[in-house]
């Protein structure tokens, strides 16, 4: 909203950029609560304009035609309008419009979890400088409010550890498959029927989504901005039935999950997002369908397990809100926004790949003869890595037989030496397959 105003407003008039799923939710439900804001906040919330990319497509929030446009920045300059939602998706036009917002005393509601991921530092800089507010609840989980705890809730705690699904798409889809037996092809092809998937289906399938959300989460919990292609990304399309059905042999689940890990001692901090083995009970390993989960180890609370649905309009549009109501509160001085530049932990660096320990879960397609085995365990050895378990599944027709191996702890370096070499190891006939096994218990 303005800060310039003088007093405070009985009506705070909202312009939405990106007039999608969320931002229809948005309008909407801002309308059907209209009766609770000035209870909660002494105001109206009111939305006024959207912009959107064709006039002539239809919708299912039905809006007058005269608060449609396909000009964002009118909505931006427009003084009638007091906030901003930026609900658009991209970056550099949804980056643009944002810093005009700002300099024209604007605060501004998002959902945009790739703006943030790149330029977060700047716009948080920028907000800051310009006494406005820049809520980006949405960003990361859709309905978890998982920015608001660790900003807020959980603010006295270090956090060693921060892992979960931040991909309700990846889930829904790995779901399916396990529990009824469906191809990957099979699912992928029902999700996008149901709208689950990214236009990029890249951002779903190959783990990008989950990545950003991983930077941002890093930032929050640690003050270091990870630079994405630092980041082990690693998606879901190589997962086959057969990997599902050895994981649950092995007490398992496999998950696409982001993981955030900050050693004390040396302050190194490492992100990934990746499919990864973890066991049974542990609650992020029971978290189905679309829904998202985020598990939080803090120094002070203990652990901390949030879930709930992660995607699609009402979810999402719920943090938007959620972010509008604390942007008037602040400008009606009933609270204060917390500080985005929240933390200055200059000494965390990335961690390097020697200093990420785990296990592993490795399947290889082989020549089915003798000998086979010891080759695969002695190109492993040679690289210090040990097996702690290992089935073999014959194939017929003198197809390549299925090796399953996991491994004992070793590094994230050492495994992926393992791999360049059992890519070049005779007998070894197609692509290896390599997951985590992650147990955030046994975590050194």
């Amino acid at each position: 909203m303005n800060q310039s105003s003088n007093s405070s407003p009985s009506k705070i008039r909202i312009g939405i950029l990106g007039f999608g799923t969320v931002g229809q939710g948005t309008w909407k439900h801002l309308q059907e609560n209209a009766q609770f804001w000035p209870k909660i906040l002494g105001v109206e919330l009111i939305p006024a304009r959207a912009s959107v990319r064709s006039l002539e497509k239809e919708r299912v929030v039905k809006v007058k035609a005269d608060q449609l446009t396909t000009d964002s920045v009118s909505i931006v300059d427009d003084p009638q309008i007091d906030l901003i939602c930026e609900l658009m998706g991209g970056v550099d036009e949804a980056k643009e419009l944002t810093l005009r917002a700002f300099a024209q005393g604007k605060s501004v509601v998002t959902a945009n979890k790739a703006l943030i991921c790149e330029h977060g530092e700047e716009l948080f800089r920028a907000a800051e400088e310009a006494g406005v507010g820049y809520g980006f609840e949405a960003s990361v989980a859709g309905g978890i409010p998982i920015i608001k705890v660790l900003r807020e809730s959980l603010v006295s705690n270090e956090f060693p550890l921060i892992y979960g699904i931040l991909n309700g798409t990846s889930n829904y889809i790995l779901t399916r498959m396990e529990k009824e037996g469906a191809s990957f092809e099979e699912v992928l092809g029902d999700a996008r029927d149901l709208g689950y998937v990214e236009a990029d289906e890249a951002l779903d399938l190959d783990g990008v989504d989950a990545a950003h959300k991983a930077v941002i989460l890093a930032y929050l919990a640690h003050g270091i901005w990870v630079n994405l292609n630092e980041v082990t990304v690693e998606g879901i399309r190589r997962i086959s039935n057969e990997d599902l059905k050895a994981a649950a042999n092995l007490g398992c689940r496999i998950k696409l999950i982001g993981v955030i890990r900050r050693e004390f001692s040396n302050d190194h901090v490492a992100v990934a997002v990746h499919p990864a083995l973890i066991p049974i009970e542990e609650t992020i390993a029971r978290t189905d369908g679309v829904h998202n989960g985020v598990c939080l180890n803090g120094s002070v609370v203990g652990t901390v397990v949030l879930t709930g649905r992660g995607a699609g309009q009402d979810p999402t549009a719920s943090s938007v809100i959620s972010d509008l109501v604390d942007v008037v509160k602040v400008t009606n001085g009933i609270s204060s926004m917390p500080k985005l530049l929240h933390v200055a932990a200059d000494q965390c660096q990335p961690a390097a790949p020697e200093e990420i320990t785990g296990r592993f879960y490795l399947r290889l397609a082989v020549d089915d003869r003798p000998g086979q085995l010891a080759k695969v365990a002695d190109c492993l050895a040679d690289r210090g890595i040990s097996l702690a378990t290992v089935s073999q599944t014959p194939h017929e027709n003198e197809e390549p037989a299925s090796l399953i191996l996991t491994t004992h702890q070793t590094n994230e370096h050492s495994i992926a030496q393992a791999i360049s070499g059992l890519k070049d190891l005779p007998g070894v006939v197609d692509e290896p397959v390599l997951f985590r096994m992650f147990d955030p218990n046994g975590i050194s």
